[in-house]
């Protein structure tokens, strides 16, 4: 052998290695902790039921966190950053009805007496968003871990990568498959909205002076009509504040509920009702209404693990926040 193409081999294998072994390389799996901090995920779980058991409200929001933070940078807690100018995401708009970072934090500082410096901000969001789903009767699923944490937030990324309320299903289908999810997985995920209540604000739009016109009447015609009444019950014209559920009735529980609302077209969200806009997704959403979600807790996890891989920082990439709020 030449020595030209001995040389060849052995950079090939030197790159190889460098590839395989490179800690940057590294990815997510299930049990990352179990050697550094075994307890992890029970110390997680051990303080959502205690949160759980007083302000079962919160699962809601908590699950909805996983979901912003993911979709915007990838799921490496940037949106758990303070900004001292308010610049953060958690001070866009689409972020402000965010709530539970107390949770976050009280869950942070039980991993880092049992273990310091060794579970990522982001990981502890990932497992608190499986935690609450489980508290609420939902399914369960093996969270993968090994994300760290980033150093950026900014609030400017937020808005043309969050779903918003009035979404149409053009848009739906593009925000989730910028994130390489799936029309299904964006039918099987917005079925989180099962759980958790909503702003009037996020839907006021829809119940009065829809088109533009300036007539209170004028209502969403893709929303059910004896539904319309029901909510402008509940929000006046203009109301920014009041909490309305998102699936009346059972709010508080992880069910398959939210298809058959949407297939009566009681979506709260125009982005919950554009799901029978698509062929695909209106298909998803009739199964599952059909069957009491056959599929929809097994689907659910799946899709969970798929959006928890979005743009995650492994191996030295980023860093592990001694505080969730603040860079180190």
């Amino acid at each position: 052998m030449s020595a030209s193409k001995s040389f060849s081999v052995l950079l090939l294998r030197f790159i190889f290695v460098l590839f395989v072994f490179n800690p940057v390389n590294a990815q997510l799996k299930v049990g990352f902790y179990s050697k550094t901090c075994p307890r992890a995920e029970a110390i997680v779980k051990r303080v959502i039921d205690q949160v759980m058991s007083v302000a079962p409200s919160l699962a809601g929001p908590l699950l909805r966190m996983h979901f912003h933070d993911c979709f915007v940078r990838g799921c490496d807690g940037s949106v758990l950053l303070n900004s001292s100018t308010h610049q953060a995401e958690k001070d866009a708009p689409p972020n402000q009805t965010l709530r539970g970072y107390q949770i976050i934090d009280r869950v942070k500082s039980a991993l880092e007496k049992a273990c310091p410096g060794v579970v990522s901000c982001a990981d502890i969001v990932a497992i608190v968003a499986r935690d609450v789903t489980v508290a609420t009767k939902g399914p369960h699923w093996e969270v993968e871990t090994g994300r760290r944490d980033g150093r950026v937030s900014n609030l400017t990324e937020t808005f043309n990568n969050l779903i918003a309320p009035i979404a149409n299903i053009t848009t739906v289908i593009a925000r989730f498959g910028a994130k390489g999810l799936s029309i299904k997985d964006a039918a099987v995920l917005l079925g989180s909205h099962t759980i958790g209540t909503s702003h009037c604000s996020s839907f006021n739009s829809r119940l009065y002076n829809f088109t533009g016109k300036g007539i209170n009447n004028d209502s969403d015609p893709t929303l059910d009509s004896e539904y319309v009444q029901r909510l402008k019950n509940k929000c006046k014209p203009g109301d920014q504040n009041s909490l309305v559920e998102m699936d009346p009735g059972s709010f508080r529980t992880f069910d398959a509920d939210y298809y058959t609302l949407v297939s009566k077209r009681r979506g709260l969200f125009q982005s919950d009702v554009a799901l029978l806009d698509n062929s695909v997704s209106k298909a998803y959403v009739e199964l599952q209404a059909a069957t009491k979600g056959s599929t929809f807790f097994k689907d659910f996890g799946v899709s969970m693990v798929k959006m928890g891989r979005v743009g995650v920082l492994t191996g030295t990439a980023g860093e592990i926040r001694k505080a969730c709020s603040k860079v180190n």
